[in-house]
């Protein structure tokens, strides 16, 4: 693994502003999306479907749109954007900077790292019943159901820590594009941001 490297000052305060700033965003969206939806819930519903269509969640044809959006303005919502905030708060990963090349494990448990395997709460209804990880071999469950989909691409785990997730702030997910143990996309964090077409883009330019 190389050594770490120091990261821009001015890039780790935009995460904590950025962290603050958006808990107020997501509590504000979450009391919004609550009153709306018992004043108007068809109004309610076409805004979310409109969001759902910029992560392209609304093109999954296992869920539906009740599967998914009422989510949002439930409690349990803003609760796990909270805790998945306090490990983003370690985010290292800046585009046109090296990226941080934590350790993660393939699913026979051989130890790796995030750039040398370059080069070899909350849920939503009626989806795959994936508790949260107590424990590695519970990680490696999930890992091994997601293989059962047939990714297009291989499957490695972050360890117990959440080192990888927090050093990338991702935020339940997050895309990024690294070429040569650099960041060249950083997307943002998701649901919302979760843009897998800015990543087609990138991909097709390189």
């Amino acid at each position: 693994m190389r050594p770490h490297r120091r990261y821009p000052a001015m890039e780790k305060l935009k995460v904590y502003l950025f962290s603050i700033f958006l808990v107020f965003v997501v509590f504000a969206q979450s009391l919004f999306f609550k009153i709306l939806s018992v004043v108007s819930p068809t109004l309610t519903k076409t805004i979310l479907l409109k969001l759902g269509e910029r992560s392209t969640m609304t093109q999954n044809p296992n869920f539906r749109y009740e599967d998914w959006g009422p989510t949002f303005y439930q409690l349990a919502f803003p609760k796990a954007v909270l805790a998945f905030l306090r490990k983003s708060l370690r985010d290292e990963a800046f585009v046109g900077h090296p990226a941080p090349d934590t350790a993660v494990l393939t699913l026979e448990r051989e130890k790796t790292s995030v750039c040398s395997f370059m080069r070899d709460g909350w849920s939503f209804k009626n989806n795959i019943d994936i508790k949260t990880h107590r424990s590695l071999q519970d990680r490696l469950a999930a890992a091994r159901r997601l293989l059962q989909e047939g990714p297009l691409c291989p499957v490695v785990v972050d360890d117990m820590s959440d080192v990888t997730a927090s050093r990338y702030g991702a935020l339940p997910e997050r895309l990024y594009v690294l070429r040569s143990g650099k960041i060249i996309y950083k997307g943002k964090m998701g649901p919302w941001g979760y843009n897998p077409g800015e990543v087609r883009d990138v991909l097709q330019k390189l």
